[in-house]
């Protein structure tokens, strides 16, 4: 079986947040989809393991930031690869509540979504949360983020409890010759791969920078490593 079949269906790119109690929390996900329009209802995917899964399924209520293709890794990083459980994703982030004290972010995002949970489904590692929306409000008219505009142009990488997460998934990249491979450095904690072509843009770090001449203070756009955490491509 091919599994790299499963990377030409096509996603978007979302903060999905919940509440329990007094406590906030969100997760990137990529896995939300709209399912009826009578009452208009969401579906999310979201993987047992997560604090967000938790809230929601104790709240019964969980709410959508559609992100921006402007949204910087570093946004998406702290939502994707930390957990609710060693810190406060929201404390940094620019965020309202809604009308049910649910967060969303505020910056570089389209639209919010506040959805109460209906029904749920098993689904192995993950639990599909479907929920009737209850709020709902555009922020912006910004062009939404794709799943594929993420890897493509962001370069960035897939949190491992995501559910369309791949081992391997940085040796799963084509069109490089061996050259211009050998020179690409990989971050040994999340697996996002610097390459010199293409630099890293949100940071200021021009097309064609060797890995070598990045500035010492240079972190990892997705998970903020440091360059010692960082490997040459295999």
């Amino acid at each position: 079986m091919n599994t790299k079949a499963l990377y030409s269906i096509s996603y978007g790119l979302y903060v999905v947040s919940a509440r329990a109690d007094d406590k906030i929390n969100g997760q990137i996900a990529n896995a939300a989809i709209q399912i009826s329009n009578d009452p208009p209802s969401l579906a999310v995917s979201i993987n047992k393991q997560n604090l967000t899964h938790d809230y929601i399924t104790r709240g019964g209520l969980f709410c959508v930031s559609v992100l921006s293709q402007e949204a910087p890794l570093p946004l998406i990083a702290g939502f994707g690869f930390r957990s609710g459980r060693d810190a406060d994703k929201f404390a940094d982030v620019p965020h309202g509540l809604t009308e049910r004290a649910l967060p969303y972010t505020k910056e570089h995002t389209i639209a919010y979504l506040a959805c109460k949970v209906t029904a749920t489904a098993d689904a192995g590692t993950h639990t599909v949360f479907i929920g009737d929306v209850v709020e709902a409000e555009v922020l912006s008219q910004d062009t939404p983020m794709t799943y594929a505009y993420y890897h493509q142009i962001k370069r960035g990488t897939t949190p491992k409890n995501a559910p369309t997460y791949q081992k391997n998934e940085s040796e799963s990249k084509e069109g490089m010759d061996d050259m211009a491979k050998s020179e690409n450095y990989v971050c040994d904690i999340c697996g996002y791969v610097y390459e010199p072509a293409v630099g890293d843009p949100d940071n200021d770090v021009a097309p064609g920078t060797a890995f070598a001449d990045l500035p010492d203070s240079w972190v990892c756009p997705v998970c903020g490593a440091s360059k010692d955490d960082f490997s040459p491509e295999a």
